[in-house]
């Protein structure tokens, strides 16, 4: 059995790897994608009454749900973003390396984002998924676990912070990519 810490960060080293593959450029765009879906879920929980009264009301199982799927559509599609030509000139050996490195950074990010919300919704909805345990009190990193839980991406980019990522986020790609 492997503890959802490890988990954790085997997949933030995971996408930073393919964040490095990828390129700064297209990885910026799934950052801006989970950003989106951190945004749109505080939005329909809080001012959508249907939302409000139906998902958010029941907790739980449907709220998770509800919650991971729009997190993991929009990194899916954040992920399927097609070349971006505004940024792809030409390339030299030292532009390589910074966009790889650059890559591996914003990839780790979105590692971050992506599973450490579906952790910390989970966590909330008490893990509701059959095969997977909460942490431990007997475990010896219960804390350092518990200290984790606290700063996931929705723990901290609540209300007004997730509106202001989502301004800076498309003050961006207004001003680099159009």
């Amino acid at each position: 059995m492997m503890s959802l810490a490890v988990f954790f960060w085997l997949n933030v080293i995971l996408f930073a790897s393919i964040g490095a593959m990828r390129g700064w450029a297209k990885e910026l765009m799934v950052t801006f994608s989970v950003i989106l879906a951190l945004f749109l879920i505080t939005v329909l929980e809080t001012y959508v009454g249907v939302v409000r009264n139906t998902i958010v009301a029941q907790g739980g199982t449907p709220l998770f749900w509800f919650r991971a799927i729009i997190i993991i559509l929009l990194a899916f599609f954040g992920y399927q973003t097609p070349n971006i030509r505004a940024l792809a000139g030409a390339r030299f050996a030292r532009e390589r390396v910074q966009d790889t490195l650059l890559g591996f950074l914003l990839g780790g990010l979105n590692g971050y984002l992506v599973i450490g919300s579906v952790w910390y919704y989970m966590h909330a909805a008490n893990y509701p998924v059959e095969f997977i345990l909460p942490p431990s009190p007997a475990d010896r990193y219960y804390e350092a676990v518990t200290e984790l839980i606290n700063f996931l991406p929705p723990d901290w980019l609540g209300i007004p912070w997730v509106y202001l990522a989502v301004g800076l986020a498309f003050v961006f790609v207004i001003i680099v990519f159009i």
